[in-house]
């Protein structure tokens, strides 16, 4: 399977990488350092096309806008090369963090989740409703990330990094709400997935691989977002780099967040 270097911005923590089906472009971020980038693969043409505020996260609203969720629990659309509207100016329990993982759900609500810059690292859950409401789901969480859906849509996925497990809820697609709390899976430092067989594994040229998403018309290349680029001289050469590979399957859309829609 061959490796390809797509773009090489040297990110800290490259990313939230996020295929644009009406643009038909790959964005990631760098979430410690407040880029944005994106790249066209037809044109294979690529552009760093933001900076500010960290961004953790973001979703496409139906007119093809953004919405980042940022430092401090800032909830913002950007179109057109500005931030256009504020849905969410800050969180007060945000303020020494930032939002680090979201996602949609088929309703265009959002799930976000945060975390603490310093200890005792502490996040939370939360989720915006289309009318612009923001509510809390749970608390006590280290680092928020990995969110998804079952194909069903009935549960709803969330991992808290730090205490390296996968917990699962019942999901309800016509009110949001998330019941019945388990876990799904619960991994020692390092050791990945219980229970699961190796299929393959891809080397890569630099230490920290961080994310990935499918991408494409058919959502059969995946981009691969690696992290470590302020220090090359340990992670490697391309740390921080944006790869892409064919690993012969393919992904699933994401939903849209229709935030104010």
């Amino acid at each position: 399977m061959e490796l390809e270097l797509i773009a090489d911005y040297a990110c800290t923590c490259g990313e939230a990488p996020v295929w644009h089906p009406l643009e038909k472009k790959l964005y990631w971020a760098d979430l410690e350092t407040g880029r944005m980038f994106r790249f066209d693969p037809a044109t294979k043409k690529h552009e760093q096309f933001y900076t500010g505020p960290r961004v953790g996260g973001y979703t496409i609203q139906p007119d093809g806008s953004l919405l980042l969720f940022r430092d401090k629990g800032n909830i913002a659309v950007w179109k057109d090369g500005k931030i256009v509207k504020t849905i969410v100016e800050s969180l007060p329990e945000e303020q020494a963090g930032r939002f680090n993982d979201v996602i949609a759900d088929l309703e265009g609500r959002v799930f976000c989740g945060t975390l603490m810059d310093a200890a005792p690292h502490t996040g939370r859950l939360y989720r915006l409703d289309r009318d612009g409401k923001i509510a809390k789901i749970r608390d006590g969480v280290k680092v928020c990330n990995g969110m998804g859906f079952t194909p069903d849509l009935k549960q709803f996925y969330f991992t808290d990094t730090m205490r390296f497990t996968i917990f699962k809820f019942d999901y309800d697609r016509k009110t949001g709400a998330l019941s019945n709390e388990s876990v799904f899976v619960r991994s020692p430092e390092n050791e990945g997935w219980p229970d699961g067989k190796e299929k393959q594994r891809i080397k890569f040229p630099c230490k920290k691989v961080s994310s990935c998403a499918f991408a494409g018309d058919d959502l059969s290349d995946l981009y691969v977002t690696t992290a470590g680029g302020d220090k090359k001289e340990e992670n490697g050469k391309t740390a921080g780099a944006l790869y892409r590979i064919k690993p012969g399957v393919k992904g699933t859309p994401e939903f849209h967040s229709r935030i104010g829609v």
